[in-house]
């Protein structure tokens, strides 16, 4: 018999059976949560007190009276007391939690802090060998609001090279690391690349997007098994109430792993695993698709492939715009950001990507970059449609106007992220304040009718979806202030688009989403009533009881 059991400390509903009248009486529920507030984004629902799973659907929502009725010996019976119920969030940019093995500095608040973090990991590393630093990390966290460069990590360990590594487009590496991997004071930036300077010429360290390709950083084997490390961050993520992931371009090794623990049936979340294609010649594409041993339309368990992600332009500091920058890095306003692959390679690929029939999304931070993404976009539904088969447009941070009527006509989504909320200071000193208060405008593609959902980019930018929505709903960013606020959303639309918005992205609209009868039982019980707590207090919420498709996959203790 399932036991009646209490959400986190509340009071344990009561054992009495209520009888199930007739003959034709629905099966009973495998799990009811009652005395609560479901919200469950149905227009039809609204807001009920009591939901009943079967299996891995929701059976019934409605009053509580209507939904004990559907309990039995084997109901599991969970007593909400006035908690607040939503459909299970979704993140729809995930590469993985935390930065890799190096040195943390998620927790630095200041450059000095900085230092003193990869000084002892020096203290502890013999003379010579290489510090690297993990990516979990942004300078808008330093009270300084800038990167350390060359001459900050000299002082820190200057009898060791060493590179930090600055989210997914840039390392900074000090004099002994410059010497390390032959780049040398006289090194011009490659194509799709940059090597920063000081003022006065000399080499800072900075080497953004292509300028990074001389710099190969071992890769130390983590501890424990690959398979156990990668539950563990999933079962992380259903604590914050996630009950399905996208996996934005992953390779062959990863996918064969998600795919066992589907075929396992141990996956603790919905994934939507798209394949990276990167420095793949065009002429390449169809055998490397073919390498992968997957149709366009596998799915199994919880896995499903959501198609293939590229990358046009660069990240925070190399996002291509059609008006070059403010000023940043003594360029006398010439600097327009980085094209990080070649406009017929890109043209081509994803030409050869449709006609495979496998969904394209590509990564597009500037405007120009989206002027890329589109036009390669319409010659490749010249030659075969994809309206109807929703590619998109990863983060889309700054779109022009003259764009939105040319998506529309492509059927095509953004997926959102809330860097901005993390890396503010940057964007306005190298975009300027007005295309800073611009970046990642959701309010705006919303009212320009392009489907939008929400995610976290993690570790680009932290993997709380909480952070997310308060961003999303405010505008406001961890240390310079509410920027755009006239592209703010009210908190059921950035609701929505976590959840509603989502399930549309991976054709689940039928499926996922809401709380509504028939649907997938995929839904968060949330420590705090996200419609009633203060605005500010939205980054303290979490998950207290978190169910994909039927199951308990995080309980809080």
């Amino acid at each position: 018999m399932r036991a009646v059991v209490p959400l986190a400390g509340l009071a344990v509903a009561g054992l009495a059976l209520i009888g199930l009248a007739g003959c034709d009486a629905p099966p009973p529920a495998d799990l009811i949560l009652h005395g609560g507030r479901v919200r469950t984004l149905d227009d039809a629902r609204g807001v009920v007190e009591a939901i009943a799973v079967v299996g891995d659907r929701i059976a019934a929502v409605g009053s509580n009276e209507e939904i004990l009725r559907r309990r039995g010996p084997e109901t599991e019976v969970v007593a909400l007391d006035g908690r607040t119920v939503v459909p299970g969030l979704a993140d729809n940019h995930f590469h993985a939690l935390g930065g890799g093995p190096g040195v943390d500095l998620s927790g630095v608040r200041t450059l000095a802090e900085l230092k003193q973090a990869i000084a002892a990991r020096a203290a502890d590393t013999e003379s010579g060998e290489l510090v690297v630093t993990n990516s979990n990390w942004h300078e808008g966290q330093l009270a300084e609001a800038r990167l350390p460069l060359r001459d900050d990590l000299d002082e820190a360990a200057p009898d060791h090279p060493v590179v930090v590594v600055r989210g997914g487009h840039e390392f900074i590496l000090n004099s002994r690391a410059l010497t390390r991997f032959g780049i040398r004071e006289t090194a011009e930036s490659p194509p799709g690349g940059r090597i920063g300077r000081y003022p006065d010429g000399r080499l800072n360290g900075e080497l953004v997007d292509r300028a990074k390709d001389p710099v190969r950083l071992p890769r130390p084997e983590p501890e424990g098994d690959p398979a156990s490390r990668l539950l563990e961050q999933l079962r992380t993520m259903a604590g914050y109430g996630i009950t399905a992931l996208r996996i934005p371009g992953g390779s062959a090794e990863q996918f064969a792993l998600f795919r066992r623990l589907a075929e396992q049936d141990r996956l603790p979340a919905r994934i939507e695993f798209l394949f990276r294609l990167r420095g793949t010649a065009p002429e390449d594409v169809e055998s490397v698709v073919a390498s992968w041993g997957v149709a366009s339309d596998f799915s199994s368990g919880l896995l499903t492939v959501g198609g293939v992600k590229l990358g046009v332009d660069g990240g925070f500091e190399g996002g291509w715009m059609r008006e070059p920058y403010e000023e940043p890095w003594g360029r006398e306003g010439s600097y327009a950001g980085l094209q990080t692959m070649p406009t017929d390679a890109f043209h081509q690929t994803v030409r050869a990507l449709n006609s495979l029939g496998w969904r394209v999304a590509t990564h597009a931070v500037g405007d120009a970059a989206m002027d890329l993404v589109l036009d390669a976009y319409e010659a490749a539904h010249a030659e075969s449609p994809i309206t109807g088969r929703r590619w998109s447009i990863e983060h889309g941070f700054i779109p022009a106007p003259d764009q939105f009527e040319r998506m529309r006509r492509l059927g095509l989504a953004v997926t959102a992220q809330h860097h901005l909320y993390v890396a503010a200071p940057s964007l306005v000193a190298y975009w300027g304040s007005e295309r800073a208060a611009l970046t990642t405008p959701v309010g705006l593609y919303a009212a320009e009718g392009i489907p939008v959902s929400l995610g976290t980019d993690s570790p680009v930018v932290p993997h709380d979806p909480f952070e997310v929505l308060y961003h999303f709903v405010t505008r406001d960013t961890l240390s310079a202030g509410v920027q755009g606020p006239e592209h703010a959303v009210s908190r059921g639309d950035a609701l929505r688009y976590m959840t509603d918005g989502y399930a549309w992205l991976v054709f689940a609209e039928t499926r996922r989403g809401r709380l509504a009868p028939g649907m997938d039982a995929d839904l968060t019980v949330l420590t705090g009533d996200y419609f009633g707590v203060a605005e500010r207090e939205i980054p303290d919420l979490s998950s207290a009881l978190t169910i994909t498709a039927g199951r308990i996959t995080h309980r809080a203790p």
